[in-house]
């Protein structure tokens, strides 16, 4: 009852001062930085606030959502010229129609540079019925937003920037591997590959027109866990920062939540004897970011060490046929958009294995701990803001914090090592005490920093402060 009170309150005081709020993303339904734009964009009615969001791509019916069409705003010629590339399946037109149709912007993609000539982003603040009271913009990258318009529509409402991976402060790339160019101007880029890759080295060029972009700007700058927030401070994005905070990404405990286990088994013909691992990602075994090859390699030698245990290793995220490893079982399923079967995926495992090359803060290892799952995870990016590492063993490593028993939920290892990652499953794995201990801690963890409601409020708490501010 009083939590339903708190609730009602939390509520009443958000719709004193109705808010029309006004998001960017790439796509309304899709991975960790449109599920975060998505989740937002529909709680916020709710609370009494009208909600919009602008998309490059639109992907549900929803009413207020409004896709950013660039291509209608071009000029006649270009839109001629591009009506028939969209037509054609040689790469040779393909390529000759753009140059035809935008010669120079056909030209400065060609030469590396980063392409912001998307003209309805200009548009931006007169796609709703009524002007925005503020603009939360998520992803800006993959070819839909116009990065300029950011000094000119900071000057005429407030907007908050939710960073969602490193590319606003980088030459080219979403995640930086590990360089430090960012620091000092890149140029002599070690990997125009990464995405979002780019064909010549134009990383140098493409780093001062943000870093001018920045100085002439003035950004509320949010991320959802310490590491990128520093990192942000760090860099030339710094000089268009007016206000910045730490606010988590939030989950939807009504569906994620420890469940019965033997039911949503049943339900996914998931055996009931069997030991489960998870691991949850759009594209798992071509995802540039993540790193299947480690969490094979880990598999195969958990493989070695319990040879008589039934494991089965589910890989959420990918159409392909099941194999073997050893004696272990490996199934993948296809990217998967029911909310309520993805939860029962992590309701049903036993642990929850996330190997990545970089990451941010991925809603896949937030879900596992809500629905009681323990994590073992490669701690990069700011992932050790979310799993609390048992420590006290010689699998913890020194350079994150480490928990007791108490109080973890889960298990750090250090990046591509497939040795560490293997011994933690083990470990957990034979250990059903501990394991258990584990998953209580995650789902009362989870209960705890990762609500969705603590997320949408510290969000609605901040634009009514902005709000207030501007009007004093």
């Amino acid at each position: 009852m009083r939590e339903r009170k708190d609730w009602l309150l939390d509520r009443t005081l958000a719709m004193k001062n109705r808010l029309n709020i006004l998001q960017v993303s790439t796509a309304d339904r899709g991975g960790g930085a449109e599920k975060v734009a998505w989740n937002l964009f529909q709680a916020y009615p709710g609370y009494g606030h009208e909600s919009w969001l602008a998309v490059r791509t639109k992907k549900t019916d929803h009413p207020n959502v409004i896709p950013l069409a660039s291509d209608v705003s071009r000029s006649a010629w270009a839109r001629f010229w591009l009506s028939i590339r969209e037509k054609q399946q040689d790469a040779f037109w393909i390529d000759r129609l753009a140059l035809i149709a935008e010669p120079t912007r056909f030209l400065k993609i060609r030469q590396g540079v980063e392409d912001f000539e998307y003209p309805t982003t200009w548009q931006l603040l007169d796609l709703i019925p009524e002007p925005p009271d503020v603009v939360h913009c998520h992803n800006l990258h993959t070819a839909y937003f116009d990065l300029r318009t950011l000094s000119v529509l900071s000057r005429h409402v407030p907007v908050i920037l939710t960073v969602h991976d490193e590319w606003l402060l980088t030459g080219h790339c979403a995640y930086t591997l590990e360089c430090d160019r960012w620091k000092t101007g890149c140029g002599m880029c070690p990997d125009l590959q990464i995405y979002p890759a780019i064909s010549r080295d134009a990383t140098a060029y493409n780093w001062r027109r943000k870093k001018n972009i920045f100085a002439d700007s003035r950004l509320y700058i949010s991320a959802p866990c310490h590491w990128l927030l520093e990192e942000m401070q760090q860099s030339m994005v710094a000089s268009g920062i007016v206000e910045s905070r730490i606010i988590p990404y939030g989950i939807d405990l009504s569906n994620f939540h420890p469940g019965d286990r033997r039911a949503v088994r049943a339900k996914l013909g998931i055996p009931d004897g069997a030991k489960v691992l998870l691991f949850a990602a759009n594209g798992i075994r071509r995802n540039p970011f993540k790193d299947y090859e480690t969490m094979r390699a880990a598999v195969a030698q958990v493989s070695k060490r319990l040879p008589s245990q039934d494991v089965l290793f589910i890989a959420l995220g990918e159409d392909l046929p099941g194999e073997k490893i050893g004696n272990i079982s490996v199934r993948f399923v296809p990217y998967e958009t029911d909310i309520g079967v993805v939860a029962n995926y992590f309701q049903a495992a036993d642990l929850y294995v996330h190997a990545a090359k970089a990451d941010t803060f991925p809603n896949a290892v937030l879900e596992a701990l809500a629905c009681g799952t323990p994590v073992i995870a490669t701690a990069v990016g700011g992932i050790p803001e979310q799993v609390k590492s048992l420590g006290n063993s010689d699998i913890a490593m020194s350079n994150w914090q480490s928990f007791g028993v108490d109080e973890a939920t889960g298990v750090l290892v250090k990046p591509a090592d497939a040795g560490a990652m293997a011994c933690a499953i083990e470990r957990l794995l034979k250990n059903g005490n501990l394991r258990c201990r584990l998953a209580e801690n995650a789902a009362n963890d989870a209960r705890q920093r990762f609500d969705q409601k603590r997320e949408v409020m510290e969000y609605l708490d901040w634009y009514q402060e902005i709000e207030d501010s501007a009007t004093r």
